[in-house]
């Protein structure tokens, strides 16, 4: 174990973290995104390829990402430099870090801006702003609500002071006091929408529309979408559970503690499909994606339906709660290497953070409005922001990271961390060796389009082409690992 990390504080309990990590997982994507892409590829044949995806790539990196945390008990910064000095690797290796870490910070100046929308449609459906007769009129509500940047900028504010405060309490006191209502308070919202849902007339609908099983639709832009969703969806190389891993209980096992969270990860986003898409098919609407069905077709279908307002505030109560555990988990690993290495309170790391947030996410937020004509080659600040990271830092971080623990760091390391069976980890060693990095690679060239990839009836060969692979990583690994170490 590392000698130099310091004393520090830790989730009260296994479900503690359990609970914080779904929170930073489940976020507004997978309350509109995952359900649209399960029908838009294949419904059930997508869930499957899913699943596998989460299984093969997810899984193996949230597990590396949680054991560098626990092991060096720091922020991405400290965690990963003194991890990779422990098995005798380069201080450079720290660098992924910092790159998680700023990854974090970036994807959050932005994401605050989002996660002001919801706020803002619970208010609307509170006080009845939502009137509209038509897809139509909730666009041009919808426009308009972006179009002031004194509206935006008030909500966007409003979910950056929620964040602040909450992290600015502790570990426990904070993030997982609030966690340990808020998820379990999703899951119940998400559970009286779906009973709603079952006698509404559309509930058939929306089962075959999510889990049908059409092979035939699933196509290499579907397997793709669910290679990418399967690495994005868990939050992986944003510093977020790196960090919390950090406060991981010695005692806790990462292996079991990883699937729970996957598992609920999956079934939020499953429940959010049988709760939204009943509603939309029993007033005959035609579900559509991104914000379009959450901000404009779903508000039209509550004003139709019995007791709409209510479920209209509880479905806006969700999707702010699900916004802001993820905004949480995203600037904790700022918060945690500020308190760590600058010697300065929790609190005042906290409002120092939002104080930088605030004027960044500003300058996202009038991308909408006043600042939409700023761009710099054809995109403006909010867009350079998700295409950094989305497309650049995300899959180098995850990259580097999998790289770092299946060829650098000695093998009695994280062996000891997993506390896995010789199988088991023989298997994780694999997947993280080959079949997480080549995942990563191809979901890298297929985000920035440098080549069209269609896997066609191709996998008996990519199967064999990952087989060659192995083998000559296998061979080379000592040269490998010799090479990275430098």
């Amino acid at each position: 174990m590392t000698n130099d990390a310091q004393p520090r504080t830790q989730w009260l309990g296994r479900w503690g973290f359990v609970l914080a990590a779904t929170g930073s997982a489940v976020g507004l994507g997978n309350v509109w995104k995952f359900p649209y892409m399960t029908g838009e590829y294949g419904g059930g044949a997508f869930v499957l390829v899913y699943l596998a995806c989460i299984l093969a790539l997810g899984v193996p990196v949230m597990m590396t990402e949680i054991a560098l945390g626990r092991r060096g008990r720091g922020s991405p910064i400290d965690a990963i430099r003194r991890v990779a000095a422990e098995s005798g690797g380069a201080s450079l290796w720290s660098l992924l870090g910092w790159m998680a870490m700023l990854c974090g910070f970036m994807i959050l100046c932005f994401y605050v801006v989002v996660a002001g929308w919801s706020f803002s449609y619970l208010w609307k459906m509170l006080s009845g702003g939502l009137a509209g007769s038509s897809v139509d009129d909730m666009a041009a509500i919808f426009g308009a609500n972006n179009e002031s940047p004194l509206n935006l900028g008030f909500w966007s504010t409003l979910v950056t002071l929620a964040t602040m405060v909450i992290v600015g309490k502790g570990v426990q006191a904070g993030i997982e006091k609030s966690v340990s209502w808020m998820m379990p308070g999703m899951v119940v919202m998400l559970l009286i929408m779906i009973a709603y849902g079952a006698f509404s007339g559309g509930f058939g609908d929306a089962l075959h529309f999510l889990f049908a099983f059409n092979a035939g639709s699933l196509s290499s832009e579907g397997m793709l979408a669910a290679m990418g969703h399967a690495f994005f969806t868990l939050s992986l190389a944003s510093g977020a559970i790196l960090t919390y891993g950090s406060y991981l209980p010695r005692n806790a096992s990462i292996g079991r503690t990883t699937l729970t969270v996957a598992v609920a990860d999956t079934l939020v986003a499953l429940m959010a499909g049988l709760a939204i898409f009943p509603v939309i098919f029993a007033n005959g609407m035609e579900p559509g994606s991104g914000p379009g069905l959450i901000f404009m077709s779903l508000p039209l279908a509550f004003q139709a339906m019995p007791l709409g307002t209510l479920f209209g505030v509880l479905f806006f109560i969700m999707l702010s709660m699900a916004a802001l555990t993820s905004s949480i988990s995203m600037v904790e690993a700022t918060v945690s290497w500020l308190t760590d290495n600058k010697g300065i309170s929790r609190r005042a790391a906290a409002w120092g953070t939002g104080i930088v947030l605030w004027i960044i996410s500003t300058l996202a937020m009038l991308s909408f409005n006043v600042g939409a004509e700023w761009t710099l080659a054809g995109k403006h600040f909010f867009g350079w922001l998700d295409y950094l990271t989305s497309r650049w830092m995300m899959p180098l971080g995850g990259l580097g990271m999998v790289l770092l623990a299946g060829f650098v760091l000695k093998s009695e390391t994280l062996r000891e961390e997993l506390g896995l069976s010789p199988a088991m980890h023989a298997l994780w060693l694999f997947m993280v060796r080959y079949v997480s990095p080549l995942g990563i690679v191809v979901i890298f060239v297929d985000a920035l389009g440098i080549a069209t990839l269609d896997f066609g009836e191709q996998w008996p060969w990519l199967l064999l082409v990952l087989a060659v692979i192995a083998v000559i990583g296998e061979l080379a690994s000592p040269r490998l690992k010799r090479v990275l170490s430098a």
